[in-house]
């Protein structure tokens, strides 16, 4: 089974967010079932030396987009058992960002069309392309326009991680953007209202599509959540399913995490303590206080559920508790916990940044990991602070609802409340620490999530379920 991964961004050569562990960490899954899984990405100017030393030069050619001749070269390099290959272009990658450039649909159609066209260059003809999002959306829909045989004998399966970004244009960009024919945009395949919404073309181009937990694959029925695509969504459900996402749980394993002041497991939860009095030391707080650390590690955004954390700080603070929040976002959020921090009289530490260290050190030594999140396609910090210990109260919601059995259910590893409004957050709160103070129960929560499979081997083996009924199709 040759798969060829068409991503972004993946770990650990560039990250901006949880699409990359996706995509550094499912291939070696699958590599590991035995199955020939390449990763294209493009190669961008914030891909460090190091890795870039490690690159061998394959080959170069000249792609077609609309109307421009674009440079496209090829490199590669194997990291782990995977081997990886890189677009080169210097005119649309050698950027300060990854996203949020003026031109983003252009670049990202490149890196698209680049793909479909050295497909055959390669020596190695993959059985199923994986996409993945809105930057990879427009690769079934090369391929079906593709007159050559060569494409037929390939499938696409393309992956909704977040329908929040569909890659939606004005409908002026179809032709001399993108080169797509009218007729796709007036047959609706492509068309939104009076835009083009590339993810929209996927949906219906490709041979199936996946997201990425099975809860989140009936809620984009949903137009609440489907933001507008509910309707394709319907029409296309007949190759649709859910897949939650694993972890790298070697790299996510309190055991062996370097960052850590403290090494522990499941078997050894005296390390977690430790790792406590660390961050508080780190974080400026009194780390003899015992008092429970609440801890957020996320984008602090509006759909991760921080207009709840905003608006009833102060109650939550009333509980007797410390709050650490990680993570960048929205100004208005950054700040407000800025001030927050300020206010709160060593209460709250808000450490706006992205560091993984950092990260490593705050799911540690926290008790309790809060995600309100009011939509989820998946949730990776979940699954992470399980691993360490640390137990989730989350909105069950999307993938939240598929990795977190809410106490005081059989087995459950963690928190969870259904109405989305801060007096539901606020009232499980209280449960979750109510419950912290029977230090026996507690530590069997922390026990069950520490030993949970989290790993990708399940999701792998689903995955390879479809690319082989895909193969056999062919």
């Amino acid at each position: 089974m040759k798969v060829l991964f068409t991503v972004s961004e993946a770990s650990p050569f560039v990250k901006t967010g949880g699409l990359a562990d996706v995509a550094g960490s499912l291939p070696k899954a699958l590599c590991r079932e035995g199955a020939d899984v390449r990763v294209i990405l493009p190669l961008y100017s914030a891909i460090e030396e190091k890795w870039r030393l490690k690159m061998n030069f394959l080959f170069y050619t000249y792609v077609h987009l609309a109307w421009r001749r674009q440079y496209c070269g090829l490199f590669c390099l194997v990291h782990e058992g995977v081997t990886y290959y890189f677009i080169d272009n210097e005119y649309y990658f050698k950027r300060s960002g990854i996203y949020s450039e003026f031109d983003d649909g252009e670049r990202f159609a490149f890196f698209s069309k680049a793909v479909t066209e050295i497909l055959p260059l390669l020596g190695w003809d993959p059985d199923v392309v994986h996409c993945n999002d809105w930057q990879t959306a427009l690769i079934p829909v090369y391929m079906k326009l593709e007159a050559s045989d060569f494409y037929s004998g390939i499938k696409t399966v393309f992956t909704i991680h977040n329908i929040e970004y569909q890659g939606r244009f004005s409908k002026f960009t179809s032709d001399d953007v993108f080169g797509l024919p009218e007729w796709l945009f007036s047959q609706g395949i492509t068309r939104y209202g009076d835009d083009i919404v590339l993810m929209k073309g996927a949906i219906y181009q490709a041979d199936f599509i996946t997201t990425v937990s099975p809860s989140y694959a009936h809620e984009l029925c949903n137009e609440y959540f489907a933001c507008g695509l509910h309707e394709v969504i319907r029409d296309n459900s007949y190759k649709l399913t859910g897949i939650v996402n694993g972890i790298d749980t070697e790299y996510f394993n309190p055991l062996n995490d370097r960052s850590i002041a403290v090494n522990y497991g499941p078997e050894t939860l005296g390390g977690k303590s430790e790792c406590k009095k660390d961050l508080c030391r780190e974080l400026g707080f009194d780390e003899n206080d015992s008092t429970p650390i609440i801890v957020c590690v996320s984008r602090l955004v509006e759909h991760k559920g921080f207009g709840l954390v905003a608006e009833s700080l102060w109650d939550i603070l009333s509980k007797n508790v410390r709050l650490v929040v990680l993570g960048t976002g929205n100004i208005e959020y950054e700040n407000f916990f800025r001030n927050a921090e300020i206010n709160s009289k060593g209460r709250v530490s808000a450490n706006i940044m992205y560091s993984e260290t950092r990260a490593s050190k705050v799911y540690a030594g926290g008790d309790m990991l809060l995600m309100p999140s009011r939509s989820e396609p998946c949730g990776l910090a979940q699954m992470i602070a399980m691993r360490y210990g640390t137990v989730p109260i989350v909105h069950a919601v999307g993938g939240l609802q598929d990795t977190v059995r809410p106490h005081p259910s059989e087995n459950s590893n963690g928190f969870a409340f259904y109405n989305y409004s801060s007096y539901d957050m606020l009232k499980v709160i209280d449960y979750a620490l109510e419950i912290y103070k029977n230090k026996e129960e507690w530590q069997n929560l922390m026990h069950r999530g520490m030993t949970e499979d989290l790993s990708w081997n399940c999701s792998a083996n689903e995955y390879l379920k479809i690319y082989k009924s895909l193969k056999k199709q062919a």
